[in-house]
């Protein structure tokens, strides 16, 4: 099992917490599982933006990302060099740190 420490957020999870999860799955899954309700607008199918993260540490543990997911990071807000789609981020054997961002840009949501 591999540990992901989620950062305190406001709204998603404001005391923090670790969750435990298989490698394989994917961060967004990990955090759908133990009721961390990140959005997730494209129902994972790395189309928006809006399951973005950024990874604390263990960033290179990842997977590689995808071109279609590096266009996509290009528009998320906040953007940082640790920043992952967690739809697509696949994690290993190594823990996590996760950052789940304040803001997102979700435009069906804000009715764009």
């Amino acid at each position: 099992m591999t540990t992901i420490k989620i950062l305190p957020h406001v709204e998603l999870c404001p005391q923090g917490l670790e969750i435990q999860t298989l490698p394989g799955t994917t961060i967004c899954e990990a955090l759908l599982d133990h009721g961390i309700a990140i959005e997730h607008a494209c129902d994972m199918s790395c189309a928006c933006t809006t399951c973005h993260v950024i990874v604390r540490e263990g960033f290179k543990s990842l997977n590689e990302p995808e071109e279609l997911e590096e266009d996509l990071l290009d528009r998320a807000w906040g953007l940082e060099p640790q920043s992952r789609l967690s739809c697509q981020s696949i994690v290993a054997q190594q823990n996590l740190v996760v950052e789940i961002p304040r803001y997102t840009i979700n435009h069906a949501k804000e009715n764009h």
